[in-house]
């Protein structure tokens, strides 16, 4: 680098790759060049806030865990404390087998802690398995296991198909048939290799303790007021990169002392010479530009899934009266009471109930999409958003019209934790530490919400800056 500022070029511009952005001005310095190139033309990725009836509200991520310190981490450090909020105490619920009740405590994503807990959602048969499942031999991971399978194995089928798949639906946007035990539940999967037998008590050793008297329990999630992208915003203000919008990049190349990216159209590319990289893109993007560079990362990218999904975002006249819960996940296959009629979404958020800075109008989001549900998502906007409507009508009795919709379309964007995704990470991970001066962030590798991000996101930056700082002994 011989005396010049460094340049770092970040690849994506979602909140994976402003915090690296973030984090290399962080430890590089305010001399460092730092230029984050997007392909689309905003900030954000899967984080975006829209206008619905005059109020801003999130389309996409709309809370972040806040027990996992990431995040909170980051917005103290860039002066948004003031901003965050927490939801409402109302419950979430769950629609299965015809009906709806209220999500039961005492389950960790679902899988229960004790048969009482769960025995209302359950037929007796399907509760006398659960209470059964103790007894039943050691359960003996070895590798990985789809949770579906692991679920229908211990529980029989009701668990699997009114709990736990209702909630790695709305986590993934998959099927609990599909995704691996080792990324989705890691503390489970890691108390069965210890030796703990049972998933039943898997559960309950991962139960929080009680809270002392008159202490509250703290908060699980939380969000922005102003919504979750301004986030994105502030980070972009507080660490002054360049921004390229509506650039792909196209081609990543080592040129024996630093990096070129050819970016734009093939037609007419233009060249970004630079000292390190951090790629902070999907799955299918990392693939195809580390096809040369690093083709064994690139392959375990390459076997990374994607699902796609839509937010129909709704705005009810003021007065709508919402049920008293922060929102319903529904299970998969499920009819209206006609036993024809499929449900379209896969859960509803009631907004207005579930976050109090929200006034009027009343608004409420219905999610749709599952991994392989294409011809769902192949509809016209004002068909989801009739198809949504159709839905609250059957769950809530509410057939006012809206004054407003915004339908979000979230295109192959949603990494699916397959059964052996651990795996593929470590392949990636190890791949990536041989390159000079490139690193990789993102919602592929260690979790997808916005805190995992984050992390990945400060651990990339750490790598590249200490490779420019003389600091990586090759």
């Amino acid at each position: 680098m011989h005396g010049r500022a460094p340049h770092v070029a970040v690849v994506g511009g979602g909140i994976s790759g402003l915090a690296a952005a973030h984090r290399l001005r962080m430890l590089l310095g305010p001399q460092a060049r730092i230029t984050v190139i997007e392909q689309s033309d905003r900030l954000g990725g899967k984080l975006r806030t829209t206008e619905l009836a005059g109020v801003r509200f999130d389309v996409g991520a709309e809370a972040f865990l806040h027990r996992k310190p990431e995040a909170q981490e980051l917005i103290d450090e860039i002066g948004l404390s003031g901003h965050v909020v927490h939801p409402t105490d109302a419950k979430a619920s769950v629609h299965a087998a015809g009906r709806t009740h209220q999500l039961p405590a005492h389950t960790f994503m679902g899988v229960p802690a004790s048969v009482e807990t769960v025995r209302h959602m359950l037929s007796s048969e399907g509760a006398l398995r659960v209470e059964m499942e103790p007894t039943l031999p050691p359960v003996q991971l070895g590798g990985d296991v789809a949770v579906g399978t692991l679920m229908k194995d211990r529980f029989g089928p009701e668990v699997a198909d009114r709990l736990v798949g209702p909630l790695l639906g709305g986590v993934y946007a998959g099927r609990a048939d599909e995704l691996g035990l080792r990324a989705t539940m890691p503390q489970i999967a890691t108390l069965l290799d210890k030796g703990v037998g049972s998933l039943l008590a898997a559960a309950a050793m991962m139960m929080p303790a009680p809270p002392q008297p008159r202490a509250a329990r703290p908060p699980v999630f939380a969000s922005l007021s102003n919504g979750v992208s301004s986030l994105v915003d502030k980070l972009a203000e507080v660490a002054k990169p360049e921004i390229r919008l509506g650039l792909p990049v196209r081609v990543l190349s080592w040129l024996g002392d630093g990096w070129r990216l050819e970016i734009g159209s093939a037609a007419t590319p233009e060249y970004l010479e630079c000292d390190g990289v951090v790629l902070a893109v999907p799955a299918p993007s990392a693939r195809k530009l580390l096809h040369e560079i690093a083709p064994q990362v690139s392959a375990a990218y390459g076997k990374v899934e994607v699902a796609s999904m839509a937010v129909v975002a709704l705005a009810l006249p003021p007065g709508t009266v919402l049920p008293q819960r922060s929102g319903t996940l529904i299970a998969e296959g499920e009819r209206y009471s006609d036993r024809i009629t499929p449900f379209t979404a896969k859960a509803f958020t009631f907004s207005t109930r579930k976050w109090a800075h929200y006034g009027e109008p009343v608004i409420l989001r219905g999610s749709v999409g599952r991994h392989g549900e294409t011809a769902l998502l192949q509809r016209s906007d004002a068909d989801l958003v009739k198809a949504v409507r159709n839905d609250l009508r059957e769950l809530t009795g509410i057939t006012a019209t809206p004054i407003d919709s915004v339908v979000q379309r979230w295109g192959g964007g949603l990494p699916q934790y397959g059964v052996g995704h651990v795996d593929l990470v470590d392949t990636i991970e190890r791949g990536i530490a041989d390159v000079p001066g490139l690193a990789v962030a993102g919602a592929t590798l260690h979790g997808v919400g916005v805190p995992a991000c984050i992390a990945t996101a400060d651990a990339a930056a750490a790598r590249v800056a200490a490779h420019l700082l003389g600091r990586v002994r090759r």
